[in-house]
């Protein structure tokens, strides 16, 4: 659409921008058949020909903070949360999204977030670079508008190739994340770690992993 310049992605409300994926559906075996194929939203945001920004508007976990951080630029309230969840929850991510973090905040930033599953303000996401701003939940969408209306005023060919070009190794080691993936995703894993952690987390108690880590 000739007729937009800048693509903002948010969520309803003050609450959350994206609690991540639905753990129901992973007990269920949704997680397990999308696996293999898990990139197509991610994919969507870095080859859009537009800059995308999130307005982060409250939590943005597991999906929902790997989706924030792909985003060309991140917005956020005071009040927003970031972390992630797979670990916790028996959820695993692997490959580019992953990686993808240490790029944005440094290798043993972007491993304390994905392997502890800590949560983190959003000062402390701007600190770490995380995010490029942060401004009270009552001046969010003036914030966002200033950076569209910046963005607008500038060639949008050349706002083109630069992301294209700050995606390019995403895309280069994208084909080669198959392997990575298939060692996680066995069938015994599915069967029943995945299902502890999904468990866990619907009970509303902590998962046992322990009897996983004897087998490896």
């Amino acid at each position: 659409d000739d007729e937009v310049g800048v693509v903002v992605l948010t969520g309803a409300g003050d609450k959350a921008f994206c609690a991540g994926g639905d753990v129901n559906w992973e007990k269920e075996g949704g997680l397990e058949r999308q696996v293999l194929e898990p990139y197509t939203l991610h994919l969507t945001v870095s080859r859009c020909a537009k800059p995308v920004i999130a307005r982060v508007n409250g939590y943005a976990v597991g999906g929902g903070h790997h989706l924030a951080y792909f985003c060309d630029f991140t917005v956020a309230a005071e009040h927003a949360i970031f972390g992630q969840n797979g670990p916790r929850v028996g959820s695993p991510a692997g490959g580019p999204i992953v990686s993808y973090l240490a790029r944005v905040i440094g290798h043993k930033r972007a491993r304390e977030m994905w392997m502890l599953c800590r949560r983190y303000t959003a000062a402390q996401a701007l600190d770490w670079g995380l995010v490029n701003a942060v401004v009270p939940m009552a001046e969010l969408d003036a914030e966002v508008g200033r950076w569209c209306a910046e963005l607008l005023a500038l060639s949008p060919t050349c706002l083109r190739i630069l992301k294209a070009s700050f995606v390019a190794e995403f895309e280069h080691i994208l084909g080669q994340d198959d392997a990575i993936r298939r060692l996680v995703v066995t069938p015994e894993f599915w069967k029943d770690e995945q299902q502890e952690g999904a468990r866990a987390f619907l009970e509303k108690r902590k998962p046992d992993f322990s009897r996983f880590r004897r087998r490896r």
